[in-house]
C-alpha cells in the first residue's frame, strides 16, 4: 500500500529568532516523518537582514536528508511606505495578497501534491483566512514558552471576555492569578506591548485571540520543563490541542555549522578551567546604555572572575525594532583603563557565536536577556543563567526561571529597555550584578545542578519515546488526517 504524503506551508514572522526555531521545527518533522514536505514562505523585514539570508543559505546547503522536501520562497518586499507606528505588524499583514498568489501558484505547479495546512507564527494569524480560502486548516507554531502563551490567553480573556482594562497594570504592584503559573505573576513582568500604544497593543491582542481558531498549537518547549503550564493549556476549553515539541534549536549534532569559535578567542577559552568563565550576551536586538555598561564593567572587575562579554550598542529609532550594532571602539563606553586592567581575566567582543560559546566546557554561567531561544540553549548545554531581561516577554521568562523553576539567579526580573528615549531605566548597580554572578559561579550553587538535570531531560524529550518526540508524531498524525 502506497504511503500518503502531505505538504505543509510554514509562515514565520520576519526576524532571525522566530525564523530559526520555526525552520528547525520543520526540519525535525521532516527528519522523523518522510511522508511530509514543507514550503517556508519568507516575509522580508522592513530593513535588510544579512544574518537571515545567511541562515537560509546554510540550511539549504547543509540538510541533505531533507533538502528535497524543504523549500524556501522569498515573498516580495512591499513597495509602499509603511507607517512607522505599527511597521512590524503592517509589514506582515500587508503580505496577504502576495501569500495568496504564492500559494495559488504552488498548487498550480504541484497538482499532485496534497496540501495539508498552514503552520503560522503567532504574528501571522491574519493568514488563517487565506488558508481557509484554499480549504486548508491552520496551525500555530508558538516560538516562546507555554507559560507565555498562557499569560497571553489570560490577558485576552481579561480584556475581551471580562471587559478589563489592561492599562491598569502599567507600573502597578498588582499580582495576577495566571493559570499557567503556580505563583501569582507580578504585573511588572507583563510585556510592555500590552500597555504602550506605540507598540500596537490592539494588533497584538487580535493576533493572540485568534489562537482559538486553529486546529493545533505546537509550542517550542518540552513537557518536563513546563508541565504545570502545559497541563493548564490542555485543560483550556477555548484552545485546540497543544503539542510541546521542543526544545527546538539549531544545535543538532553539537552545534550550528556557522557558529564556531576561532582564533585567539578559541585559544583563550581552551586555556580556561571548566565552568570558570561567565558569558554575558543580550541577544540579537539586545544592548545596554552607557551607564549600565559601566555598572556591569565595575561588577566584573570587582568580582575578578573570568568573563567573555558580547558588548554591542543600540541603533534604536522610535517606532522601529531595535537593532544591536557593533562598536568601533569599546573604550568609548567602557570605564577608562578597563580593558587593560582585565586583559588577563576576560575578553570583550562584539557579536558572539552564542551556541558555540555555551557549548564550550569553560563556560560555567550565562548573564542573559532571557530570550526564549537563549534560555533553551542555556538549558540544553547545562549552563545556569543570571537574569537581565530587556524587552518582549523576557521579564516573564526571568520570573519563570527564577521563581517557578529555580534554575537561574536573579540580577533583575523586571528591568525593561526604554523604547521611547523619554525615561531611560535606572541602571542596575554593580553590587547587585556582582553578587548575582558570585552566586551563579559558586561551586556549591544549587542552580547549576538543577539546570544540568533539566538539560538531560531536554535531550531525553527529543529521542524516540521521549515526550517531544511523541508530540511530533501526534501532530503529524493530526496533519495526515487532513488529506484523507
Amino acid at each position: 500500500m502506497e504511503t500518503k504524503s502531505a505538504e505543509l506551508i510554514f509562515i514565520p514572522s520576519p526576524g532571525l529568532s522566530h525564523l530559526v526555531s520555526t525552520v528547525e521545527t520543520a526540519k525535525l518533522l521532516l527528519h522523523h516523518h518522510p511522508c511530509l514536505a514543507v514550503t517556508v514562505l519568507l516575509i522580508p523585514k522592513p530593513s535588510d537582514d544579512a544574518k537571515t539570508a545567511a541562515y537560509i543559505q546554510n540550511t539549504s546547503s547543509h540538510s541533505p536528508t531533507t533538502s528535497t522536501r524543504l523549500k524556501f520562497i522569498n515573498l516580495p518586499k512591499l513597495q509602499q511606505k509603511l507607517p512607522i507606528k505599527h511597521i512590524f505588524f503592517d509589514s506582515i499583514d500587508n503580505q496577504e495578497s502576495n501569500i495568496r498568489e504564492t500559494v495559488s501558484n504552488l498548487m498550480k505547479q504541484s497538482p499532485n501534491s496534497q496540501f495539508a495546512g498552514f503552520v503560522l507564527d503567532i504574528f501571522c494569524t491574519k493568514f488563517i483566512d487565506v488558508a481557509g480560502e484554499f480549504g486548508l486548516p491552520s496551525y500555530l507554531f508558538f516560538t516562546a514558552s507555554a507559560s507565555t502563551l498562557g499569560l497571553f490567553q489570560y490577558l485576552v480573556a481579561l480584556k475581551y471576555d471580562e471587559g478589563g482594562d489592561l492599562s491598569q497594570f502599567k507600573d502597578s504592584g498588582d499580582e495576577l492569578p495566571v493559570p499557567c503559573f503556580s505563583a501569582p505573576v507580578p504585573a511588572t513582568v507583563i510585556p510592555t506591548v500590552f500597555f504602550d500604544e506605540d507598540l500596537g497593543p490592539d494588533a497584538f491582542l487580535d493576533h493572540i485571540r485568534r489562537a482559538s481558531e486553529v486546529k493545533g498549537i505546537m509550542v517550542n518547549t518540552f513537557y518536563e520543563m513546563e508541565s504545570y503550564a502545559i497541563e493548564a493549556l490542555l485543560s483550556d476549553e477555548k484552545l485546540p490541542d497543544v503539542y510541546p515539541v521542543g526544545p527546538v534549536l539549531a544545535v543538532r549534532g553539537g552545534g550550528d555549522e556557522e557558529e564556531v569559535i576561532a582564533g585567539d578567542l578559541k585559544k583563550w577559552l581552551d586555556d580556561q578551567l571548566e565552568n570558570s568563565v561567565i558569558f554575558l550576551c543580550f541577544g540579537t536586538m539586545g544592548s545596554l546604555d552607557g551607564a549600565q555598561v559601566r555598572e556591569v564593567a565595575l561588577a566584573l572587575e570587582k568580582n575578578e572572575c573570568r568573563f567573555l562579554w558580547s558588548l554591542r550598542k543600540s541603533e534604536l529609532k522610535r517606532g522601529q525594532m531595535n537593532v544591536a550594532a557593533e562598536y568601533d571602539d569599546f573604550e568609548e563606553v567602557l570605564p577608562e583603563g578597563f580593558l587593560d586592567r582585565t586583559k588577563e581575566a576576560g575578553r570583550v567582543i562584539g557579536w558572539a557565536p552564542q551556541v558555540a560559546v555555551l557549548a564550550h566546557p569553560a563556560v560555567g554561567g550565562f548573564v542573559s536577556h532571557c530570550g526564549w531561544n537563549s534560555t533553551l540553549e542555556s538549558v540544553w548545554f547545562g549552563v545556569p543563567m543570571a537574569t537581565f531581561p530587556l524587552y518582549a516577554e523576557q521579564q516573564l521568562n526571568a520570573f519563570f526561571l527564577v521563581r517557578e523553576l529555580g534554575v537561574a539567579e536573579e540580577i533583575m526580573i523586571d528591568y525593561k529597555m526604554d523604547f521611547t528615549g523619554e525615561k531611560p531605566p535606572e541602571a542596575v548597580g554593580s553590587e547587585v550584578i556582582e553578587e548575582a554572578i558570585r552566586r551563579l559561579m559558586a561551586a556549591e550553587g544549587g542552580v547549576r545542578g538543577k539546570v544540568e538535570e533539566m538539560g538531560r531531560r531536554a535531550r531525553a524529550a527529543l529521542v524516540e519515546g521521549g515526550s517531544s518526540y511523541n508530540a511530533h508524531s501526534l501532530f503529524v498524525e493530526e496533519v495526515m488526517r487532513n488529506i484523507g
